[in-house]
């Protein structure tokens, strides 16, 4: 309609005027980029008039424009805009946008360092989530939840703020390898991942890649299950922000304000985003809330070097949920939201919303900082290093007899480490990378008193003097725990130790790759060396006690191949083999109280993996992928402590632990319609303990109580995580800039943790549905900016599942002393109910 009435206007100035309007008209086609398929609903704007059109659902446009000459810009939200110049009637033909989701249209510094699939020509089992998807569908949830609509991936939210687990082809999350822009993450101690520490991390993220299997990274990382790589914002090509408010089930609030300068003249970039979140969580009593910031500088003098500095961090705290048994949620009247750990009544400013007082409240701030830098040498040679830090403050604070105080178990930690790598194009055919990757980490752990509640002072002992006095208290903020740890050694207790792990690798790659066929063969080998410090069971006050340093020498192989038999499909094989070195945590008798290595000392663990993978490439209307693996964990040591009761303190040393995982994973995505997409997968898993292991029982003094026992497991499940998974997602627009989009996530064949002596116990499947919905209004002179209207609604439908189970006791003859087949003794925890958050979302 504006159209007509403006050309009936321009009519009637001709013939009153008497001069002819000078006007061109103007045809193109908006096309996809990513998918090589039309945009519809895409901007067509005049440069310097509000003069503007949109694309249809062929991506067809034709504007008539108020000027003979000019020029056209060209958008649609998620896209980089295009310029382009018009002189006179003019068919612009195909214009091509790409998606600003994709990492092209990212400056990423320290590329080179930050091993994606896409820099590799021989593949990987692989799925990437774009940005577009993360800012939509993480809202109030974790990383691992966004992850679950890829193949041989499940979440375990675990019940608190950051609790949850990920399991990536049935390996826990501390045997998967999460690396930030490259930079590894995992605790060096444990391998242990606390997503409460990386809770800003989804609102800078440009894309997380979940790398299955063998992956495409060069180090020698923790990768037995797979790998995931989180690539975040760094220097932005272009000027531009957001600010977004977010609310959610159980009173969630989350306000974000995010803004890039964009490259300058001179090379130079800034970039910032602060943040903060607080809610009283789906389960009762787990509060918590929480802050996020970031800042990236960068500099780019020339077209040879590019510098960037990033600093971010989310400091938080939050109420943690009790365990019980399974009968205990059902008995109670709150359901799966029942908390059994917290305590009325209690006088304390520190106390939750609803009055209670939490029996368990982690509290973190762990600000990472890298420097990244890219040096292009020459047209077949370049350069990559990141220097990075990290500062770890916080506690675990724990309420103790009738909530007399509040005993904080701190976790601290200084690390830093250089990643670098050297990338030189032999010759046409061949590709060739070193690098080098240095870790020095010092953990520092002891127990204090985080508040006095019912007292003023808490008596405890030491092994150089006798009972003593803690007159001192830590507070629960964190940034007060971050500025101002405990440094004082006489105000610790319970245990009071630090470790020094020192890391130092060089890995190498060659790849070749002529016509339709790649290869490639990549090694790496590293040692690492562990030193205990003891502070409170010493001779002597004041004299600390060093154990013997361990040097543990690791390696890894692996090589791939790759044909391409046509435009459209794809082969590929891969094979390596790992000489893990165990945990820090692996190698001592009594890891919280003792210097005294386990006998005979640990040895390295054996990994040897096996896969082959097709691809198929339709085009716009369909892909689809297909991967067998085979993966073979041997000779693990598990040490499990039974408890800290004095005198009665146990610990088991199991050795010879060998675990099997294969299985096949499909996954297809389709596009039937412009404006529909249609994916979905299915994941088929085996994994079992082979063969029987040995196991050893130690007193609290490193004393082995009895002879080597052999326990019978083979054969047993591996348990903790779904072994079939399957999922069907897609997403409708069915008018311009309005979206529905929903998942469907099937979970089968699990089965409970627990004793290894025991087998583990099947569990019921379920399934869950998550949707949501999206409108885009487009705002500003040229319609560049936007604002976003989003709604998540997990588990739709309420289904009511147990999500995990720990315990081996067998069902009871009585059903009622069974739930779904389980008994319900065992100790277990159910899945959160239908939930929901909904934002508002201003792009500039």
């Amino acid at each position: 309609m504006k159209k007509i009435t403006r050309l009936l206007f321009l009519s009637v100035a001709i013939l009153f005027t008497g001069f002819a309007m000078a006007q061109s008209t103007v045809t193109g086609t908006v096309m996809d980029g990513e998918m090589n398929s039309p945009l519809p609903a895409a901007n067509i704007v005049e440069k310097g008039t509000t003069n503007g059109v949109s694309s249809d659902f062929d991506g067809n446009f034709t504007i008539t424009t108020e000027a003979a000459s000019g020029e056209l810009v060209i958008s649609y939200v998620g896209y980089g805009k295009v310029t382009v110049s018009f002189n006179g009637n003019t068919n612009l033909g195909a214009i091509t946008l790409a998606s600003d989701n994709t990492l092209e249209e990212v400056v990423i510094i320290g590329s080179g360092v930050i091993d994606l699939a896409e820099d590799r020509k021989t593949p990987i089992a692989v799925s990437t989530i774009k940005a577009n998807e993360i800012r939509e569908k993480a809202g109030n949830w974790d990383l691992p939840e966004i992850l679950k609509s890829t193949p041989s991936v499940q979440n375990i939210k675990a019940g608190g703020f950051g609790d949850g687990q990920m399991f990536l082809r049935g390996f826990d999350q501390t045997n998967t390898a999460f690396l930030l822009n490259g930079q590894p993450i995992n605790g060096m101690e444990d391998g242990r991942m606390y997503w409460s520490n990386w809770s800003g991390v989804l609102d800078v993220a440009n894309a997380v890649q979940v790398q299955r299997g063998l992956g495409a990274s060069k180090l020698a990382i923790s990768s037995v299950g797979g790998t995931v790589n989180i690539v975040t914002k760094t220097i932005d090509k272009k000027s531009g922000g957001f600010i977004q408010q977010m609310v959610g089930n159980d009173n969630y609030i989350k306000s974000t304000a995010y803004f890039s300068t964009g490259v300058g003249e001179k090379g130079w970039s800034f970039s910032g985003l602060l943040g903060h979140w607080q809610g009283d969580g789906y389960v009762d009593n787990t509060q918590g809330q929480g802050q996020t910031y970031f800042l990236s500088v960068g500099y780019q003098p020339n077209e040879s070097h590019a510098l960037n500095f990033l600093l971010t961090g989310a400091p938080q705290w939050h109420a943690v949920a009790g365990s019980g048994s399974i009968g205990s949620f059902l008995d109670s009247e709150r359901g799966r939201r029942y908390n059994s750990w917290n305590f009325e009544g209690v006088n304390s400013p520190n106390t939750l919303h609803g009055g209670a007082y939490p029996g368990g409240r982690n509290i973190y701030h762990k600000p990472v900082a890298n420097l990244s830098w890219d040096w292009t040498i020459n047209d077949k040679s370049a350069l990559s290093t990141v220097l990075y830090g990290s500062m770890g403050r916080g506690s675990f604070a724990q309420s103790i007899g009738s909530v007399d105080y509040a005993r904080g178990s701190n976790n601290n930690h200084n690390w830093y480490g250089l990643v670098t790598n050297y990338n030189n194009q032999l010759s046409e055919t061949l590709n060739f990378n070193i690098g080098a990757d240095v870790r020095l980490y010092n953990g520092i752990h002891f127990r204090d008193v985080r508040e006095f509640i019912t007292v003023d002072s808490v008596s405890a002992t030491s092994g150089y003097s006798g009972s003593y006095e803690l007159t001192e208290a830590g507070g629960i903020n964190p940034w007060e725990v971050f500025f101002n740890p405990n440094t004082d050694h006489s105000q610790r207790f319970g245990y009071d130790y630090e470790e020094q792990i020192n890391y130092a690798g060089v890995f190498g790659q060659l790849e070749y790759a002529k016509n339709n066929f790649s290869a490639f063969f990549q090694g790496a080998i590293s040692n690492q060396s562990h030193v205990r410090t003891e502070f409170l069971n010493v001779q002597e006050e004041g004299v600390s006690e060093d154990s013997d340093k361990v040097n543990n020498l690791g390696y890894n192989l692996k090589i791939g191949a790759s044909y391409q038999l046509s435009d459209m499909h794809k082969v590929f094989v891969n094979a390596g083999y790992y000489s893990r070195q165990p945990f820090h945590d692996s190698l001592f008798q009594n890891n919280r109280g003792s210097n005294e290595l386990l006998q005979p000392e640990v040895e390295n663990e054996n990994i040897t993996g096996f896969e082959a993978g097709y691809q198929f490439n339709g085009g716009r209307a369909i892909s689809a992928n297909l991967n067998l693996y085979h993966t073979t964990w041997d000779n693990r040591t598990l040490v499990n402590n039974n408890g800290e009761n004095g005198d009665d303190f146990i610990s088991f040393q199991t050795m010879g632990v060998k675990q099997v995982h294969y299985g096949v994973e499909l996954e297809v995505m389709t596009r039937p319609l412009d404006n529909l997409r249609l994916n979905g997968f299915i994941s088929l898993g085996e994994w079992q303990f082979k063969d029987n292991a040995t196991q050893r029982t130690f007193d609290n003094d490193g004393n082995q109580i009895g002879d080597d026992e052999e326990i019978v497991i083979d054969g047993f499940n591996v348990g903790g995580a779904a072994q079939v998974t399957a999922g069907i997602n897609g997403s409708f627009e069915f008018c311009r800039n309005t979206s529905i989009d929903a998942g469907w996530n099937w979970y089968n064949d699990m089965f409970s943790t627990g004793s290894l002596e025991e087998a583990p116990l099947s569990m019921p499947s379920y399934d869950t549905v998550d949707a949501g919905f999206s409108y885009k209004v487009l705002v500003g002179k040229e319609k560049q900016n936007s604002v976003q209207f989003r709604l998540n609604v997990n588990n739709v439908f309420d289904e009511v599942y147990l999500e995990s189970v720990n315990g081996n006791t067998a069902a009871s003859s009585n059903p009622e002393e069974n739930y779904k087949g389980i008994n319900k003794s065992n100790t277990g925890r159910f899945g959160y109910g239908r939930t929901w958050n909904t934002s508002i979302r201003f792009n500039f």
